[in-house]
């Protein structure tokens, strides 16, 4: 189930909840039930009509269409807006009416300590949890040998998976150097993140050696926004790379400190590291030399500008919320709120899935396990045909090539603006 309420602070913008969250927004209109327009069956066409089925509604091909989409339009029409009934209440009803209400605040007060307890418990089990995450990444990074124990358990899984599994031979010992390249496969076996991950991310995605979930605590808070409020952060740790300075990229998710109206917390906005790139090698931007001519001189020179590109590492710098004042201002056009709208959905629907699946559950990713729970089952293949983009085949089973960033530039031969 999922739901949307407003951002706080962003006039009629609306932000998901942390779970199940769409990344499509559907009308309100779509989501009604069928209006209760009798339906025109094989069994009463004349009867429905008036007459045979012949000289009824089935002689007006679209017609029945057009009745129902005019009943959508006029509810659709009606939503939110008073039918007077409500008003026309005696004073002695209203009176009851009004008392739901504050038993209903009541309601939402405990249903608020609810859903506050369930994210202490939460905090819990990713504690009890702790050991088994830093056990994992242990053996990805080859700091620590697998256990015959560990291995058999993971045996009896995949026997259970697919009764066809293959044993692997018992006198091989596990390799020292852990899994190579594990979270970039298990990202890219993410079908959201891996439209995100390009050619140009795959070499410095490749140094990274964990990606780690933990939840703000009451009175700590670093960035400061971050104080006291509820949310999560994910981390993703890098080993020495020639990309960037940091060992550790951080995405901080924040919740408003209210329970929203579907009962969920909302997510109120995120905050990203600030990435120290290295000279020449930033993939959040792309370059481009050009060759001018000085007007008065003819002396040539070479410019090189950046101009941003598509980037995973686009992923730690969120989009912002716009702020009400902007919104009545003016200051954004109604496409480029939903264009803000639709970016703001995504980036907190990637949050939530490395929080309740990636993480979690880093293995089926890594196997290609949890594809089968990503990627609907329910289309026919015959609905899709293939693109001519050489550039997306083998996305998920390809994961170690991918060229390095750009060709290198002579600094001494351009100036860059």
């Amino acid at each position: 189930m999922s739901s949307n309420v407003p951002i706080s602070g962003a006039g009629n913008l609306t932000a998901p909840t942390p779970q199940n969250t769409p990344l499509n927004q559907a009308p309100i209109a779509l989501g009604l039930s069928r209006p209760t327009v009798p339906d025109i069956s094989e069994d009463n066409e004349g009867e429905a009509a008036g007459g045979d089925g012949e000289d009824g509604l089935q002689a007006f091909p679209g017609l029945e269409q057009h009745m129902l989409g005019m009943v959508h339009g006029k509810l659709a029409d009606l939503l939110g807006k008073s039918s007077g009934y409500i008003e026309s209440l005696p004073v002695e009803i209203k009176l009851n009416v009004e008392a739901l209400k504050g038993v209903q605040v009541k309601q939402n007060e405990l249903h608020n300590q609810y859903k506050k307890e369930c994210l202490e418990l939460e905090k819990k089990y990713l504690e009890l949890q702790k050991p088994l995450y830093e056990r994992r990444s242990a053996i990805i990074n080859g700091k620590a040998a697998a256990t015959t124990q560990e291995i058999e358990a993971g045996e009896e899984a995949s026997v259970k998976d697919d009764e066809d599994y293959t044993p692997l031979p018992k006198d091989v010992t596990p390799s020292p150097s852990g899994i190579p390249e594990f979270w970039l496969t298990a990202l890219r076996n993410h079908v959201a993140l891996n439209e995100m991950i390009t050619d140009r991310d795959v070499e410095a995605l490749k140094h990274l050696i964990d990606v780690r979930l933990v939840y703000l605590k009451e009175g700590e808070g670093s960035p400061k926004e971050t104080l006291g409020k509820p949310g999560f952060t994910i981390i993703f740790q890098f080993e020495k790379n020639a990309f960037f300075d940091n060992e550790v990229l951080e995405k901080t998710y924040l919740y408003q400190e209210e329970v929203g109206y579907s009962g969920d917390f909302v997510y109120d906005r995120a905050l990203g590291t600030t990435i120290k790139w290295k000279e020449e090698k930033d993939l959040t931007k792309e370059f481009e030399i050009k060759k001018q001519r000085n007007k008065n001189t003819n002396r040539t020179r070479l410019v090189r500008k950046a101009k941003p590109t598509d980037s995973f590492f686009n992923f730690f710098s969120p989009p912002i919320p716009p702020t009400e004042e902007a919104i009545e201002n003016g200051d954004y056009e109604d496409e480029e709120l939903q264009d803000l709208e639709e970016k703001l959905e995504e980036d907190y629907q990637i949050g939530e899935d490395l929080k309740e699946k990636i993480i979690p559950r880093a293995v089926d990713y890594f196997t290609g396990k949890a594809l089968q729970y990503e990627i609907p089952d329910d289309e026919d293949e015959d609905d899709f045909e293939d693109l001519d983009d050489d550039d997306d085949e083998g996305r998920f089973e390809d994961v170690s090539g991918g060229p390095a960033t750009g060709a290198n530039v002579n600094p001494e031969e351009c100036k860059q603006q």
